[in-house]
């Protein structure tokens, strides 16, 4: 069976003006998970990313060129929702405080799951929609050794879909999972079968690099 490797973004600008672009840490990160990859001999045969600055970032930082994107792997629009759950503008602190913003978050993406934040530009059904199709897209025949980089929602729902779990399980797997680690699957014509999550095997060796957002 082939294999495909996801690896969620490195850390991206929380709070500041431009959130799509990695962070100084972001960039660390991208680069030991590049390196630790080469140290292990794993050399990927097709490479596609997001349409994200920070995925494709991530993966410039790795040593690796993309051979495609795929809108399909760019995260949802927290933005959007948060703004449309509180009437066209979230508050200061949903915003800028980590804490307060990824609990109203959860609270967000549960109620949109279930079919709440009336005007949101994108639906939970589109959202997983772009999602299996970007997989299939990256999954075509030809390839033996994929590697992904995405963001941490579409890898916990990749995961939860993986697993036939509850639509709710994508947020509790998209909180745990850390920048630039490794979630990895087998794949066949039509199957898909999780082998690994959300592992940062480096960090042990840099503490330091370790981070969720």
């Amino acid at each position: 069976m082939a294999e495909l490797l996801v690896i969620r973004h490195g850390q991206a600008s929380f709070g500041a003006d431009n959130y799509d672009q990695l962070s100084d840490l972001g960039v660390k990160q991208s680069q030991a998970v590049g390196a630790y990859l080469r140290a292990q001999g794993w050399v990927p045969d097709r490479v596609v990313t997001g349409t994200l600055e920070r995925q494709k970032d991530t993966a410039l930082g790795m040593g690796l060129t993309p051979d495609d994107t795929h809108a399909g792997f760019n995260e949802y629009d927290f933005h959007d929702l948060l703004h449309t759950r509180f009437g066209g503008q979230a508050p200061h602190d949903v915003m800028q405080d980590r804490k307060t913003h990824f609990r109203t978050l959860r609270e967000t993406i549960i109620d949109w799951q279930g079919g709440g934040i009336e005007g949101a530009q994108e639906s939970w059904s589109d959202f997983t929609t772009r999602i299996k199709s970007a997989q299939d897209h990256a999954t075509q025949p030809g390839a033996k050794k994929v590697l992904v980089v995405a963001s941490g929602g579409v890898i916990g729902q990749m995961v939860a879909a993986a697993l036939s779990a509850p639509s709710v399980m994508m947020m509790e797997l998209n909180l745990q999972i850390k920048n630039a680690s490794i979630t990895r699957f087998v794949f066949s014509p039509g199957r898909i079968m999780l082998t690994e999550f959300n592992t940062t095997p480096y960090v042990d060796a840099q503490p330091d690099l370790l981070s969720y957002s």
